[in-house]
């Protein structure tokens, strides 16, 4: 009973944040010239879809990017299909095709641009210098690495001719409005997709901190760039963004909300930790066991019965080779820590419907879950070890499938304790 309360809470928080719900909400103002939609991100095709069926006048020659099997039927708005989280040669066709769609307009014209979580790998274009097997490499070795998206994203921004802002100032003298579904703890918009539109508050130095802090061994090509002064990316106050607006129109804080409306209508307490937390994601799944522990065996600090609700985004540090993205890894941890205890059943999904790089959202685990695995012959804590949690939830049908949600808005956690 409480796996379906749990998938159904999912679902109320993916539905919070559909595109369709916001972005007729969020309409700029109609320009005197022409409007050109742009967009990139696992939602960016569904953004897409909404904002045609809403928008009063004409669209020209538009162009969104989404990772394979995220696309959506659109009439005005072509839509081109590209890897994640690995970019490939389609993204960077698309963000070439792109960068030259924004150029030449005229302060009449007005740029939607429509980006969403996802959007820094499907838009590749490295910065001169580097070639595009740099940047396929940068992003290899980012992913391996347990930095969170925010340091990612900040690294991604020196070396690349299109985030941070640069395509924005491509688009100058016309005017972006840009709506963003948020992915990154915090939701600062400029994180989102690496900021395409939005320029970055952290620049070189902080990059080369963050290198230096995760122990990178970046592709000389992108080492010799952050080392120098070449390829800055614009400011905040460059004066060709004073006529751009910027909203957030769908975040984790938004689902999480909608998710304890929810829990609170069918008689659960529920509690939202937070929507920005961040870490490697077994550490994470630790406190949150301890957490719901505390609450199964003394009833503190919060009463059953109860739902812990949080996002964010958490990372993992590649130690093996097996199989499994940061939500099934985190609930295998949980499953660990809350091993023989009853009363306790946990989900831990992406809200796009992808976990890494599987075909599952994530996976559902409750105080027998080890067990159970013990009894298909997989020992839990070793799978942990090889970062193996896919198989260890498919040996016992933990694995929770969705498919593509249309929408992004980061990791989804719910813990009921009874």
């Amino acid at each position: 009973m409480d796996r379906d309360l749990l998938e159904q809470l999912f679902y109320h928080a993916v539905d919070a944040a559909k595109p369709e719900r916001a972005i007729a909400a969020n309409l700029p103002e109609a320009p005197l010239g022409r409007t050109v939609v742009i967009g990139a991100g696992k939602a960016s095709a569904q953004m897409a879809k909404a904002f045609e069926a809403v928008w009063p006048g004409r669209i020209d020659d538009s162009l969104v990017v989404t990772r394979y099997g995220h696309g959506a039927d659109c009439q005005r708005i072509e839509i081109v299909e590209a890897a994640h989280p690995v970019p490939d040669f389609s993204g960077f066709l698309a963000a070439r095709r792109m960068m030259e769609k924004v150029s030449g307009l005229s302060p009449d014209d007005l740029v939607v641009a429509l980006m969403s979580g996802g959007g820094s790998a499907l838009l590749p274009q490295p910065a001169a210098g580097l070639t595009f097997e740099d940047e396929q490499e940068v992003n290899r070795i980012l992913l391996a690495s347990g930095a969170p998206i925010s340091a990612m994203n900040v690294i991604r921004n020196e070396l690349s001719a299109i985030k941070g802002g640069r395509l924005a100032a491509l688009a100058a003298p016309a005017r972006v409005a840009t709506l963003v579904v948020s992915d990154v703890p915090g939701d600062d918009p400029a994180l989102v997709a690496s900021g395409p539109t939005v320029p970055m508050a952290q620049g070189r130095t902080e990059a080369r901190h963050l290198v230096a802090l995760y122990h990178l061994h970046l592709p000389p090509a992108a080492a010799e760039l952050l080392a120098s002064d070449e390829n800055p990316a614009p400011l905040a106050t460059d004066r060709r963004f004073a006529r751009n607006t910027v909203r957030v129109i769908a975040s984790a804080a938004l689902s999480l909300e909608a998710a304890a409306a929810a829990a609170s209508r069918v008689g659960l307490t529920p509690y939202i930790l937070s929507d920005a937390i961040e870490g490697e994601a077994r550490e994470v799944a630790k406190v949150h066991a301890a957490l719901a522990r505390e609450i199964r065996t003394r009833n503190r600090p919060f009463p059953r019965p109860t739902v812990l609700l949080s996002g964010g985004e958490t990372t993992v540090t590649l130690r093996g080779d097996g199989r499994g993205g940061r939500n099934a890894e985190f609930l295998l941890a949980f499953a660990i820590a809350i091993d023989g205890i009853d009363g306790i059943t946990a989900l831990a999904a992406d809200t796009d419907g992808i976990d890494g790089a599987g075909d599952n959202a994530g996976a559902i685990a409750d105080g027998q879950s080890a067990a159970r695995m013990r009894a298909a012959g997989i020992d839990p804590r070793a799978a942990l070890a090889n970062n193996d949690a896919y198989t260890a939830f498919a040996a016992i049908g933990g694995l929770f499938m969705t498919g593509p949600t249309a929408t992004n808005v980061n990791d989804f956690r719910a813990i009921i304790v009874r």
